[in-house]
């Protein structure tokens, strides 16, 4: 079994736990700004078909009748 040689410093550890939190929060960014630009129609690099959006408006306003 793999045994570390010598204890990690804590300033190595903070740049590698930095560095890990930075991409999640530039990744967390983006799918914000999808998320954004799908809901006001304004997505231009993200391609979906109109049936399947269509479907799932009339699935949504079924959904609020019934409740």
């Amino acid at each position: 079994m793999a045994v570390p040689k010598k204890r990690t410093s804590i300033s190595k550890k903070r740049i590698r736990k930095k560095s890990w939190k930075r991409k999640a929060y530039w990744a967390a960014l983006n799918a914000l700004s999808l998320g954004k630009s799908l809901s006001t129609g304004n997505a231009t690099t993200f391609l979906t078909s109109y049936k399947s959006l269509s479907h799932a408006k009339d699935f949504d306003a079924r959904q609020r009748k019934k409740s």
